[in-house]
């Protein structure tokens, strides 16, 4: 099984690069880190387009892309015993000693964890959103975590917003979820040379353009923030949905030279996005730790967001700019960080982020829960489904 101490860990979720997102960082940077520490890791997801089979990343870090096609949102039909084969195949080949599943609307990442769990092995689950009660996607997706969630192991919230959150809508006690924050990559994301001048001055919003992330908002905050304030540009990155709504409305107001619309940005290139920028402006109706904010702090950017879900546990009260989600609130947010501009200083507010945020750290802290679920004993058979009732 390998050297003692040491685990052999399969990740499994819907999300994975070539895709780009917080859970794709998150999950690739976690196995970076847990792979240096001596660990061996394989991730397992859906087939992306022709990315299909086995494949090698950084550190040897070994992906199986699994021959299922998305439905819905990069997510695999449900099909409950469908992905047994696979996962089993996985598991025994790779001597997996335990399985690490991400995000609560992942069906494969549901599945496995069923299925590891029926075979014996610990498991580990990462909730990294929020999700209401009232609407039946909600009600419908709670109902599939209470089952799911009824066996893990240990669980992982990346914020202490997010862990009452999955409390309530998983039944899961609240001693065995653990909450452990995203981080960022410091050394990738470092501030410009060289200041920028504030003669104009330049908000960065970088998100899926969908209605979780504010689309909807932008539409409404981004002419009245050029109206009150001529020198202002605004540089926005993403695709979605909502993304005809915001092109509309820059042809509406005549901000063709004001707003630049750039489409998906692929992660390797975001931070020279951010640099571009004084202020990062972030949008969401829901978040549960936005990893989008710590890249642009390192970057050296005053922040703006939205006073949402773990948003307001991120950063230090001086680095962001908080507001409730509605245009009015948003615009005078934005005001009031155009005013603070000249205090900032990127250099010093990236040398903060190297101290409060760092992967090594995350993956120390997943450890420690890794150690917890492997001496946890597991329960007869009975007991098992007595839990699922």
């Amino acid at each position: 099984m390998g050297e003692p101490g040491k685990h052999r860990i399969l990740m499994v979720s819907d999300f994975f690069y070539p895709n780009f997102g917080g859970v794709e960082n998150h999950i690739y940077y976690l196995s970076q880190c847990l792979i240096k520490e001596g660990h061996k890791v394989v991730v397992m997801t859906h087939a992306y387009q022709n990315r299909s089979g086995v494949r090698y990343m950084t550190n040897g870090l070994k992906v199986y892309y699994v021959p299922w096609k998305p439905f819905l949102m990069q997510n695999t039909l449900p099909t409950f015993f469908g992905t047994l084969p696979i996962t089993r195949t996985i598991l025994i080949r790779e001597k997996i000693s335990l399985v690490h599943g991400h995000q609560a609307f992942s069906t494969l990442c549901h599945e496995a964890l069923m299925h590891a769990r029926t075979m014996g092995y610990k498991v580990v689950f990462t909730d990294h959103s929020l999700y209401g009660f009232a609407d039946v996607g909600s009600i419908h997706m709670n109902k599939v975590l209470q089952f799911t969630l009824a066996d893990v192991t240990q669980a992982i919230c990346v914020s202490h917003t997010s862990k009452e959150n999955t409390v309530l809508r998983s039944g899961l006690p609240p001693e065995k979820v653990y909450v452990i924050p995203n981080a960022v990559d410091t050394a990738m994301f470092k501030p410009a040379p060289e200041r920028l001048n504030r003669d104009e001055i330049v908000i960065v919003v970088l998100s899926r353009l969908v209605y979780r992330k504010g689309a909807d908002l932008l539409v409404e905050v981004i002419p009245e923030v050029c109206r009150l304030h001529p020198n202002v540009r605004f540089i926005v990155g993403g695709d979605g949905p909502k993304r005809v709504r915001l092109e509309e409305m820059r042809e509406k107001h005549s901000l063709q030279d004001r707003v630049d619309m750039l489409g998906a940005v692929p992660h390797a290139k975001v931070r020279s996005v951010l640099i571009t920028g004084h202020i990062f402006l972030n949008s969401s109706l829901t978040e549960a730790f936005c990893i989008a904010i710590l890249e642009a702090a390192s970057c050296g950017l005053l922040t703006v967001s939205t006073r949402v879900g773990g948003v307001p546990e991120v950063l230090p009260d001086d680095m962001v700019v908080l507001a409730a989600p509605d245009p009015t609130t948003m615009v005078h947010a934005i005001t009031r960080a155009i005013h603070m501009l000249p205090q900032i200083d990127p250099q010093d507010m990236h040398n903060r982020m190297k101290k409060l945020y760092s992967w090594p750290d995350v993956a120390r802290r997943t450890e420690i829960v890794y150690n917890r679920a492997l001496k946890c004993s597991n329960p007869p058979l009975l007991d098992r489904l007595s839990s699922f009732c």
